[in-house]
């Protein structure tokens, strides 16, 4: 049996996590009727069952804490840059006055 890379949708994953969780199915009969391997329905369930809201984000698209932090870093620059140019002109016109 060769290895097989499947994608599967959000929406599959949440419906199979909540077949063990909701309906107490085992994940061995669960895994097995959708032809799945039990550890990787057991992997979906813990990343369920640790963040329901962002478990299954996709490809593609990123965790909101991370784009969070992308959103952050980038108004830290920014901020930094307007400091440097307030900076440059503080002395320029500290320069003048004299």
């Amino acid at each position: 049996m060769g290895v097989r890379n499947r994608h599967f949708s959000r929406e599959f994953k949440v419906n199979a996590v909540q077949l063990v969780i909701e309906k107490k199915l085992p994940v061995k009969q669960v895994a097995e009727d959708l032809d799945i391997h039990p550890n990787l329905l057991t992997i979906w369930k813990s990343k369920y069952l640790k963040d329901e809201e962002n478990a299954f984000h996709g490809k593609g698209r990123i965790a909101p804490e991370k784009a969070e932090m992308r959103k952050l870093k980038k108004d830290l620059e920014r901020i930094r840059e307007e400091r440097d140019i307030l900076k440059k002109a503080l002395a320029v016109f500290s320069k003048i006055k004299k």
